[in-house]
């Protein structure tokens, strides 16, 4: 049987296809923003997906006698006192009374550092103290006042943050998108109502008329989710009533009508299609919008309830105790702008890849 074979020109347009379609590959995960979405992916996503699994503690039930346990990489720290008959209420850094340094010393808050020879606290000894616990990986971001775990708590807020973000979106968006479409096909009287409650929506202050539907509904989960659709759908409705208008001057659409069909089939088989990119461009920028709205009205009270671990909710626990334990009030703080700021980045990144007008810019 003759053997088959393969000439050079053929082996040499094979492999520079093959090396065609990898640098292609290469040059495309180089234009990916790679720091957002690995930002998003292990801080939001996967905690948010898999916090029953990975969080080391529960979330909701703590320890009272880990309270305010530091990060991991934090040692603890001692300091001492000279006992006095009485303390001088402006020098409780330095000196501690004679009745409080006894208790602590039968308790085993505080050992005699120097004095003390007959076993006793008198007046003059120096006593030292444990000032800070140090931090253990066991809680490697610490604990709060009720002794629950910061990182636990973090990852299940991650949870809440990506429920509700995308809950109000899909709702508000939709609601917005399908009225800026009736507005700009439709035209006329239902143009110009639409438009008049978008303008009055937004004259509104967002935080102020959230706080008021609240009041009204009451704080919860379906609440929050509802106030948030009802304070994103206008930006929807505007943004879509003109990308439509653009589109509806164009003449597939012109021949879409000469060919019979009806209103609806247009706006959703003609018009719907070519607003997607802004839609999904518009939807990713809000994510973080979102994410600040819920933490905010959590950090007032108005979001949330307590103990459900939102980001919010732990900025809100910690912002007493930010000179004694600033580890309450950092990580949750750090959790939202991290995330936020890689959402908008993600955003501007699809806007720019979208967007037929900056595609080339």
């Amino acid at each position: 049987m003759a053997a088959v074979t393969t000439s050079p020109e053929v082996t040499g347009v094979d492999t520079q296809q093959r090396t065609g379609r990898v640098t292609k590959v290469v040059r495309a995960i180089r234009e990916l923003p790679l720091i957002p979405l690995a930002v998003l992916i292990f801080l939001l996503v996967i905690p948010a997906i898999f916090a029953n699994q990975l969080a080391p503690h529960n979330q909701r039930i703590g320890v009272l006698d880990d309270a305010k346990l530091p990060p991991f990489w934090v040692s603890e720290s001692f300091e001492s006192r000279t006992v006095v008959q009485r303390a001088d209420k402006d020098r409780l850094d330095v000196e501690i009374g004679l009745t409080n340094a006894r208790r602590k010393v039968e308790r085993g808050e505080a050992t005699i550092l120097s004095g003390g020879e007959d076993g006793t606290v008198d007046p003059g000894d120096t006593l030292r103290f444990q000032a800070n616990k140090g931090g253990s990986m066991e809680y490697p971001l610490g604990t709060d006042k009720q002794g629950r775990d910061i990182l636990s708590r973090i990852m299940h807020g991650a949870r809440i943050s990506l429920m509700v973000s995308s809950l109000a979106i899909l709702l508000g968006g939709g609601l917005g998108t399908l009225l800026g479409m009736l507005a700009a096909y439709r035209g006329g009287k239902t143009d110009a109502i639409i438009m008049r409650i978008v303008d009055i929506k937004l004259a509104f202050p967002s935080i102020l008329l959230a706080l008021v539907l609240v009041a009204a509904i009451g704080a919860g989960f379906t609440t929050v989710i509802v106030v948030i659709a009802v304070l994103l759908w206008a930006r929807y409705a505007r943004v879509v009533r003109g990308e439509a208008l653009a589109i509806k001057q164009q003449d597939f659409i012109d021949r879409a009508r000469v060919s019979g069909a009806s209103n609806s089939r247009i706006m959703m088989r003609h018009i719907f299609p070519n607003l997607v990119n802004t839609v999904v461009v518009l939807a990713t920028l809000e994510v973080g919008h979102v994410i600040i709205l819920e933490s905010t009205l959590s950090f007032l009270g108005a979001g949330i309830p307590a103990p459900t671990p939102a980001w919010g909710v732990m900025v809100a626990d910690g912002r007493d105790l930010i000179t004694t334990a600033w580890w309450i009030f950092l990580f949750p703080c750090l959790a939202i702008v991290l995330t936020v700021l890689s959402m908008n980045l993600l955003g501007d990144w699809l806007r720019d890849k979208l967007d037929p007008k900056l595609r080339n810019v």
